[in-house]
Formats: structure tokens, sequence, C-alpha cells
């Protein structure tokens, strides 16, 4: 019987190094096509388009609005959300959403919005009409801002701040409004807590409008 011989053929070194390359080019092409995905940004829209504020801003008090302050959880540009049917202790971010400047930026921004309506509006440090009275100042600690999750499917934007006013005088007079505000949200989801807070803010904006025309008109 012939016994049949195989005669192992030596692989080029060459050949070896080609494949190795296109094996390595194949994995780096893989890692390229997998792009980062990119957060959504969001704010509170384009607000008020009126255009009386110029004809009627004059009718009020001028009135210094400060910075409005926040813990510091909420300073950052994190969509934050709470589960209360699970842990409402734990606030936690969206991985895929944020807003576009911190929440109270975009809450004194919508607020500005909303009283230059009916009056001048000063930052710190600015002062009213002379031969005038000084005006009044504004401040607001945002307290609580985030989609409060009660169930699963079902969920609410949540604010909550206080205003706090200084009035002028030889023993300034100050006055403090707790504002806490809920709205639902169309959806469960970072667009839906969006739309929430959104609505929840502008509520909370017109309450301290309010407010303020009973004790700085």
């Amino acid at each position: 019987m012939n016994t049949a011989k195989f005669i192992a053929t030596p692989v080029h070194s060459s050949w070896a190094g080609g494949l190795f390359l296109v094996f390595s080019l194949a994995l780096s092409g893989c890692a390229n096509s997998i792009q980062p995905v990119r957060p959504a940004v969001y704010d509170f829209g384009p607000g008020l388009v009126t255009g009386t504020a110029a004809s009627s801003a004059a009718t009020r008090a001028p009135l210094i609005m400060g910075t409005v302050e926040s813990t510091p959880a909420l300073e950052s540009l994190a969509l934050h959300y709470r589960l209360s049917y699970a842990n409402g202790q734990q606030l936690k971010p969206y991985a895929h959403a944020r807003w576009s400047m911190a929440p109270a930026q975009l809450i004194r921004q919508r607020l500005s919005e909303q009283l230059s309506q009916t009056r001048a509006i000063l930052n710190p440090g600015e002062s009213g009409l002379a031969g005038t009275a000084a005006p009044a100042t504004l401040r607001i600690d945002l307290e609580e801002f985030s989609q409060l999750f009660e169930a699963p499917a079902q969920s609410v934007g949540l604010i909550r701040l206080r205003a706090t006013l200084i009035q002028p005088s030889q023993t300034p007079r100050v006055i403090q409004h707790s504002v806490v505000v809920r709205r639902p949200a169309p959806s469960a989801d970072a667009k839906g807590g969006v739309q929430a807070l959104t609505a929840a803010t502008d509520a909370a904006v017109l309450e301290i409008d309010n407010w303020l025309r009973l004790h700085a008109p």
C-alpha cells in the first residue's frame, strides 16, 4: 500500500504580515464606524413673542433681578429625573439629553422675559432713573427642578423655588414667597420631561409676576 506523503508548505513572512495588516485595518474600520451618541440639547423655546414689552415696560417700578441661586446638584447642564416609586431621594441625569444652560440661568432668562413686559429689569449694580426711588431687588433660590416619575409611564415636571423681594429703605423690608408647580409630562422620556418642566417654569414665572404686582407695583 502506498503511503501518501503530505509536505508542509511554509507560510512566507511577507504574506503573513499582509494578512495581519488587512485584519488590523478591518478592526480599525469597525471601531471608527461606531460614532459616539451626541446628547440632545434643550431649552425653554422662544418664550413670549408679543412685541409689547417696549411700549409697556415703564408701567411698573424698575426691578433689580439678581442671579438665580441653586443647589450644587442643579448647577450642571444635566437633565435630571427622580423615580419616586423606587428611590425618590436619588437625582439621576439622562445620559443623552442636557440643557443648553444651567437650569438657574434658563429660569432667570424666562423670568426676565416675563417681567420686562411691564417694567424695566436691571442687573445687580445698576441703578434706576435719577430722582426716583431706589429699585427693589428680587432674588430667586431654586430648590428642585426635575422630572418626577410617579410610575414607570407617568411623570411630572416639578419646580420648587423661593422668591425674596428686598425693598430698600432705612430698614430694608424683606418679603418671601415659596412656589411649587407640577405639570404632567406628555411622554415618559427626556423630551416629555423638557415639555413638562417648561410648562411648570412658565406657570411659576406667572405666579411670581402676580406676586410682585402686589408687593412691588
